[in-house]
Formats: C-alpha cells, sequence, structure tokens
C-alpha cells in the first residue's frame, strides 16, 4: 500500500521523486523519504506527508541522477521519522525502500542479531536491507565474486511475504535494483533513461512505454541498461507496454478535491464503460474479454464474487443482478474470508474477481485458490497491466479512469456497469432474460448517465442536507433488494472521510436490533425509490419517525407519500430497479463529502487508510 518511486537516468532525480511521490500518496501518507545517488547516496526522510519531505530537504544537498522516493502506510511500527523509509544497512552498504509486509522477519531479524547486527526502527524492511548487507559482506569476505544483484537474489530466497522493493548499494553508485512479489511495480522506458513506480501515474509525464514486472523478477539498471532475471537467476525476456493515460487524468482540473472531481467524471467513466460493449440502436451487447469463456459462463452451475470493501458491495450488487437475470445461483465472499478456510469449490464454478486496482493481496490469493480447485475465474478491474487480470483466465476492464481519492466513487459505478452488462449477456444467452427484458435494459442502462448528470446538478441541495447533519456522531443507512448494498457502500463512504460511526443494513432487519439506537440525534438514510418492496419501505420510515429519528429519504422524483414522512427528500430519476444501485448511491457520495468537508477531514487521505490494499 505504500508507494514507490525511482529514477535513473541523465536528468536531476529530486524534482522527479518528489512529484512522483505526489501522485503516488494515495497509496499512503504517514511518512515518506527520498535517496539520492551520485558518487555516494544521501537519505532524507520524516514523519508526516511529502510536503514536510520538501521543507526538510529546502537546504539540502539534493544532487543525483540516481535516486528514489517513499511515501508510507505503516504496517510494522508507528509514523515516525525512524521507521519512515529509506531504510540503510548498518554498515550502510544497501539502503531500500520496500512496498510489503516481509512475514517472516522476527526470526530472520533474530538470526541477524545473532551476528552483531542492531537495528534502529520497528520495520520488517530494515531486517531485509540487513539480511541483503550481510550475504553480500560474507560472501565476499570468502574472495567470491559477489554482486549487489547476488546478494538481493539470495536475501530474497529467504524471504516469506510480500514487497516492491528498489535499492541501492554504496559499491555500485550508478546501479538500481528492482524486485517484485506480491507488491505492484512497473519500470518506465525513456531516452536514456528509467523510471520505476508502484503504477503508472508518476511515470506518464515521461513516457508511455513501460514494462510491468512479474512475481520473482529482479530487474538491474545501470549504465548499459536494464536486465532482468528471476529468483532462480534466470534471464526474462522483458514485455514492453504502452500505457493509455493522460497527464490531464491524474489532475484535480479544478476541483477542490480528487474525490468531488471522480464523482462527477461517473457520467463519463460509465459510458466509457459500456462504449463499444452496448450499442443502443442495434441492441448488441458484447464483452470481448469473455469470448474465449463465455460459454462456460452460461453453462456455470454456480457463480462465486469475490472482493474487499467497496468493490464487495458492488459484488453483492452483482449477486442480486446475476440472479434476477442468470438464475444461476450466486455467493459473494470477502476475499480475506474466502482465502484462509476451506470453501467449497467445484469444477465449472464461475468465480469473478473485483478489484479497482487490481493488486488487492487478499482477493489474489482467493484467486489462486480458485485456480487451483479447478473454478473459472474472471477478472473485473480497473488498471490494466495490474496482476489480477494476468492472474485470471479471462475479464473485463472497467473504464473509470485513474481513482486518485481513497475513498472509491466511480469504480463502484463502473464496476456495477460492468457485472450488469455480464449479467445481462449471460441471461440472454440462457434465457434468463426475455428479449424484450433485454433490450428495456440495454435502453435503461443506455441512459443512467443523463441521468446521473440530474442528480449532480442537484448538489447544492444535497450540500445543505449535509450541514443539518455534520454534527452527528452515528448514522444508520437502510435499504430493501437491489438497495440494500447501496446501504452498505452509503454507511462506508461516510466512515472512510467523515469518521462517523455508520452502519448499513436491509431496512427489513432494523426491527431486529438496530431500531433500539434510534432518536432525534440519529439521521437515518433510507433508498426509497420505488420498486416492489415500496409499501414495506414506507411502513420502516413510520417506524423510525415513531422514535423521533430524523430521517433523509432517497425517493424516486414526483413521490408524494415519502416527501410527506421525512425530514429530507433528494430525488433521483425513475430507473429500472436493478439499475437502481447507479443512481441512488450518487447522492450518498455527495452527502458524505460535504458532511467530511464541513468537519475538517481530508477528504482524498482519511486517516489510516490507502488507495491500493497490496497487504494483508
Amino acid at each position: 500500500m505504500c508507494g514507490i518511486v525511482g529514477y535513473i537516468g541523465h536528468r536531476q532525480a529530486y524534482d522527479i521523486l518528489i512529484k512522483g511521490l505526489k501522485r503516488l500518496e494515495y497509496r499512503g501518507y504517514d511518512s515518506a523519504g527520498i535517496a539520492l545517488s551520485d558518487s555516494d547516496y544521501r537519505v532524507y526522510k520524516c514523519k508526516g506527508k511529502v510536503s514536510d519531505l520538501e521543507a526538510q530537504t529546502k537546504d539540502q544537498n539534493i544532487n543525483g541522477k540516481i535516486g528514489m522516493g517513499h511515501t508510507r502506510w505503516a504496517t510494522h511500527g508507528e509514523p515516525n521519522d525512524s521507521n519512515a523509509h529509506p531504510h540503510k544497512s548498518m554498515n550502510g552498504k544497501f539502503v531500500i525502500i520496500h512496498n510489503g509486509i516481509i512475514e517472516n522477519y522476527g526470526k530472520l531479524k533474530q538470526g541477524l542479531e545473532k551476528e552483531g547486527y542492531t537495528f534502529y526502527s520497528e520495520t520488517d524492511t530494515e531486517v531485509l536491507a540487513n539480511l541483503i548487507e550481510f550475504y553480500y559482506i560474507n560472501n565476499r569476505k570468502n574472495g567470491n565474486s559477489f554482486t549487489p544483484e547476488d546478494a538481493v537474489r539470495a536475501a530474497l530466497n529467504m524471504v516469506e511475504g510480500a514487497y516492491g522493493l528498489v535499492i541501492l548499494c554504496e559499491d555500485n553508485p550508478g546501479q538500481m535494483i528492482a524486485a517484485r512479489k506480491g507488491s505492484p511495480l512497473v519500470i518506465g522506458i525513456g531516452k536514456d533513461e528509467y523510471f520505476i513506480a508502484s503504477d503508472a501515474t508518476p511515470i506518464v509525464e515521461y513516457t508511455n512505454s513501460v514494462i510491468y514486472l512479474n512475481d520473482d523478477d529482479i530487474a538491474v539498471i545501470d549504465d548499459k541498461g536494464l536486465s532482468l532475471k528471476n529468483l532462480k537467476n534466470i534471464p526474462q525476456k522483458p514485455a514492453i507496454h504502452k500505457i493509455d493515460l493522460e497527464l490531464s487524468e491524474i489532475e484535480k482540473n479544478g476541483f477542490e478535491h480528487y474525490m468531488l472531481k471522480e464523482i462527477y467524471e461517473q457520467p463519463r467513466a460509465i459510458r466509457d464503460t459500456y462504449r463499444g460493449r452496448l450499442n443502443f440502436e442495434s441492441k448488441f451487447l458484447r464483452l470481448g474479454g469473455l469470448h474465449n469463456v463465455f460459454k462456460q459462463l452460461t453453462e456455470a452451475n454456480r457463480i462465486i464474487i469475490i472482493a474487499c470493501g467497496t468493490s464487495w458491495h458492488a459484488g453483492i450488487v452483482g449477486e442480486y443482478l446475476f440472479e434476477e437475470f442468470t438464475r444461476i445461483p450466486t455467493e459473494v465472499e470477502y476475499a480475506s474470508e474466502f482465502r484462509y478456510r476451506n470453501p467449497v469449490i467445484n469444477k465449472g464454478d464461475l468465480v469473478i474477481a473485483i478489484s479497482q486496482s487490481g493488486e488487492t493481496a487478499d482477493t489474489l490469493a482467493a484467486i489462486q485458490l480458485a485456480k487451483k480447485a479447478g473454478a473459472i475465474v474472471i477478472g473485473v478491474c480497473n488498471v490494466v497491466g495490474s496482476s489480477i487480470p494476468r492472474e485470471t483466465s479471462a475479464g473485463v476492464f472497467t473504464h473509470a479512469g485513474p481513482e486518485i481519492g481513497v475513498a472509491s466513487t466511480k469504480a463502484f459505478t463502473a464496476q456495477v456497469t460492468v457485472l450488469t452488462m455480464m449479467a445481462m449477456a449471460i441471461g440472454q444467452a440462457n434465457k434468463g432474460l426475455t428479449n424484450q427484458e433485454f433490450t428495456d435494459l440495454i435502453d435503461e442502462l443506455y441512459v443512467i448517465p443523463d441521468k446521473i448528470e440530474k442528480i449532480l446538478e442537484k448538489s447544492e441541495k444535497i450540500k445543505e442536507i449535509a450541514l443539518k447533519i455534520a454534527d452527528s456522531t452515528n448514522s444508520l443507512y437502510l435499504g430493501r433488494g437491489y438497495l440494500f448494498p447501496v446501504a452498505l457502500e452509503g454507511a462506508l463512504k461516510l466512515k472512510e472521510i467523515s469518521y462517523i460511526h455508520a452502519e448499513g443494513y436491509p431496512a427489513a432487519e432494523m426491527k431486529h436490533g438496530p431500531i433500539a439506537l434510534i432518536d432525534e440525534k440519529m439521521p437515518v438514510i433510507v433508498l426509497a425509490t420505488k420498486d416492489h418492496s415500496y409499501d414495506k419501505i414506507v411502513s420502516n420510515i413510520q417506524e423510525v419517525k415513531a422514535r423521533k429519528g430524523v430521517i433523509i429519504a432517497i425517493v424516486t422524483e414526483g413521490d408524494t407519500t415519502i416527501k410527506e414522512m421525512a425530514d429530507y427528500v433528494i430525488e433521483v430519476p425513475h430507473s429500472d430497479f436493478a439499475l437502481a444501485p447507479l443512481l441512488t448511491v450518487i447522492p450518498l457520495q455527495l452527502l458524505s463529502y460535504f458532511i467530511a468537508v464541513e468537519r475538517g477531514c481530508n477528504v482524498d487521505q482519511p486517516r489510516n487508510l490507502a488507495k491500493s490494499v497490496t497487504v494483508e
């Protein structure tokens, strides 16, 4: 979850590193640091954000055409100056930055302490720095021709866990080493220069040619160019990819926060996600990424959806869609739970893995488990070149574009759009949907972006409501059917960025416990658009009113019944009830955003969170 950036070439590295760290700060922002190298290397690091690092280095020697930077999300050790990366080995031979977790660091640390090593931080990364140095010094002492790359390889063969690493060695100041297992690393290729990063956002300004490192890859870069081998010292042929990313996509473009920008980008993101796949005029739908496995999908006996966080909520919407449209039994699992129990997976089961980043550690591990059991595993992902598309046999990319705000917004609606199209395509093929139902759904999905734009036009009214409840300490979100997972997602958004305790519940379950919490200080956000359970949700609202709860209702345009009961009403355009999640989630995102801003919270970088969860 930490952010890594590196540079080796003909430019001064400092500005490239600082700019890259700012673009990667959504991955972690507890502390930051850089190492710069010319004839020697210098390390600067501190607790806090990249701006604090800039202030620290203002009057320092920042020269060097080789360098690396790191922005941290703390795993081992609290955020402080000592635990910040980069980390030096005890004798100063190596300096490294690391994204991931070394699971057996305790055992390795004990062994190194017996060899006389002293540690100055609480991190697992310092253990790895010293382990590399230990192998390097001891083998050189014995007269062996042992290179820094050999030392890295020897150390990594002892490591259990995940890592994305960039390493400098004092004895080879013109060389940089990168290694990857389980944590993403991409190498950008320029003219006589190379860039290393956790993802493509720091690279796009300089080159669109990249190499995605695979697990167990070790890359060595120096004035001779780049060489790539694996842990077994076998040369690998790097595959060069072109990235399709514009610099404007990762800028705020006049918005106060990335989150607000990304909320407003949702009409475009949904259009881009169905563009080229759904044809409104001919009523045609084709998902090319599923072409080779589509027959197997239509014949699946069971669908299992695995995901984490917001993607899990999209998966629950997917469960409702698949069962409604295809009549195939569908289950949704937290990837973190799925991987650690003994789930029943049958050969021919369809497993759908959902992840915005494509690097979610728990989801990747769950994919491996499903593949070993013989399931058909497909991915729904936003990032081309990430691990999940490479680990699955087929899949569908969302086209949400880069999502920088830690609290996911447009990724959710793009994922739901993909799941809707998948369910429609399978349902048409296996006759779970009639031709008329299929045609009607195409018509409805096609105009969803226009309807979201209408909701966004009401943002000022939503802001007024948000200010009324911004001082609350608790809130309850209620929904039925397709809107229950939207209630979960709305509650998560509020927790993530405003730090208000919130819970999402099926509306009918309110009577089984949560109703005890309701009083005149409790905002209750009710998703109450018109569908077959409308009368039931009206009854739930009456139950809340009887306990003096403050009701904020999301209703279909023109609703008069709930308007008379609720304290505040937000209208959304009418839609097919299966597509209502794409509309009703928008007011909840805006409510959370405006509440967080009013409370003075850091909307884009909420405390304790990071964007891409690449560790357990």
